[in-house]
């Protein structure tokens, strides 16, 4: 059997091997072989009573834990088994933590060592407190948009909204001892990155990967960042095709905006702020990348966050002041909601690309396919279509005669649509529904969904 993430051999006992056992300790637990070689092969150890009582002492004086020290022998040759149970508080050795995964040791550091606290402890990050931070600090401009969202969502109702910061704090669980936690900083003060540097959101039109044209930076409350990030998106990136029905002007985006919001809602909720890096929306005529810093749990596959799942958020905090607000849901639905919305809008599925610390969403420009589409089916001056006509194909998608779409359009006469409509069913953009006695009156004109040449 080789070594693998519970199993070491060793062929000697040195007392740096107790790294070993508080990274057992640390993880999954473990055994530890003195005596064996790397092939598993008993080759034997010296000095086995003098062992049998020092590793047990060294265990418990430097690790502050027991483990089993088993005493075998194999072919006449001694072997000393240690057996290390899982620990669920956080074990170091000389002030260091190791953590086993697969058959190595690791030390953990920086952002891996908060995690791997917060976990064993029982602490979510959002809920550390920040000191020397009062509800006076925290401008009043953040709760009215929450106490807005909050009644507009039914999520709260206004006697629930009727109370000052400090309480409002307190309800929400942002507040500890008069004591604001880092979640009630993010969602609410004016300027969290005082605390926690990178808790704002990029975006940038590219026209290719090294060719930015422009961005923008939204800094502020988390609650103020996603009020404006979705309308700064709408009205500066993205731009509409413009239809009508009737009179009526229609605007048609490249990507659904329920679907955005979503996406940039949950990548505000289950960000990793530990790793100082900023959420990032690019932009790009054809495509948008939300991509966002995460912690998944350890447990879950690609799978497991594209299908159904309980919502299992990494600020819970945080999360849980987003649903008051009705910004998000609290079943795990965000994904699913995503697809529906790119559906009913006629958007490709959304893209993700997973990995153990980034989620990134890709959309697909609904332009783009249909651009792609016109490219594919006509590559001539046919395709050229004027405002008028594009009004006339708006109006027909649903069967409508000459007089209709003329009365559509506010003009007097059939003369007036006579060559765009002889233009539209020349290039088979139109098609004309003929009924069972035909008259000039009583004929049709309906959209092609698929223009043969």
């Amino acid at each position: 059997m080789p070594e693998h993430q519970t199993i070491e051999w060793k062929e000697s006992w040195r007392d740096e091997y107790l790294k070993w056992i508080c990274g057992f300790a640390n993880a999954q637990g473990g055994k530890i072989y003195i005596g064996k070689n790397d092939a598993g092969i008993v080759t034997g150890v010296a000095d086995v009573k003098k062992l049998l009582e020092d590793i047990p002492n060294k265990i418990s004086n430097y690790l502050g834990i027991i483990a089993d020290v088993n005493l075998y022998t194999e072919n006449g040759k001694d072997y000393i088994e240690i057996v290390v149970y899982p620990n669920s508080y956080p074990v170091s050795y000389k002030g260091e933590y190791h953590y086993r995964t697969g058959s190595t040791r690791q030390r953990l550091t920086g952002a891996a060592l908060n995690q791997f606290l917060l976990k064993k402890t029982g602490i979510t990050w959002d809920s550390v407190p920040i000191d020397y931070i009062t509800a006076d600090d925290l401008r009043n401009d953040s709760f009215d948009i929450f106490k807005e969202q909050a009644v507009r969502s039914r999520r709260m109702n206004k006697q629930d909204l009727n109370l000052d910061k400090k309480e409002l704090l307190n309800n929400l669980n942002l507040m500890e001892h008069g004591t604001i936690n880092r979640a009630g900083v993010l969602l609410f003060h004016h300027n969290p990155e005082r605390w926690v540097v990178g808790s704002y959101i990029k975006i940038g039109y590219f026209e290719t990967d090294a060719d930015l044209r422009y961005q923008d930076e939204v800094h502020g409350s988390l609650i103020s960042q996603a009020d404006k990030v979705v309308d700064l998106l709408f009205t500066k990136y993205l731009k509409a095709d413009i239809s009508y029905e009737g009179v009526t002007r229609v605007e048609t985006y490249p990507y659904p905006k329920e679907a955005l919001r979503e996406a940039i809602y949950n990548a505000i909720v289950h960000k990793n702020y530990a790793t100082l890096i900023p959420i990032q929306i690019r932009v790009y005529k054809d495509k948008m990348y939300i991509g966002n810093e995460c912690v998944f749990p350890e447990d879950w596959t690609v799978e497991n966050l594209l299908g159904k799942h309980n919502s299992r958020p990494y600020n819970p905090l945080i999360a849980n002041t987003f649903f008051r607000a009705g910004y998000i849901e609290s079943w795990g639905r965000g994904i699913q909601k995503i697809r529906e919305s790119c559906k009913e809008n006629g958007n490709e599925m959304a893209e993700y690309k997973v990995s153990s610390s980034e989620i990134t969403v890709i959309f697909n420009s609904l332009h783009t396919q249909d651009n792609t589409q016109d490219n594919t089916q006509d590559n001539t001056q046919d395709d050229i279509i004027t405002e008028k006509e594009k009004r006339i194909l708006a109006i027909c998608k649903t069967p409508k005669s000459r007089q209709e779409i003329v009365e559509f359009l506010g003009y007097k006469s059939v003369k007036s649509i006579k060559m765009e409509m002889e233009h539209l069913l020349s290039t088979n953009r139109l098609a004309m529904k003929i009924p069972d006695k035909p008259t000039s009156k009583n004929q049709k004109y309906v959209v092609m969904k698929h223009r043969n040449k």
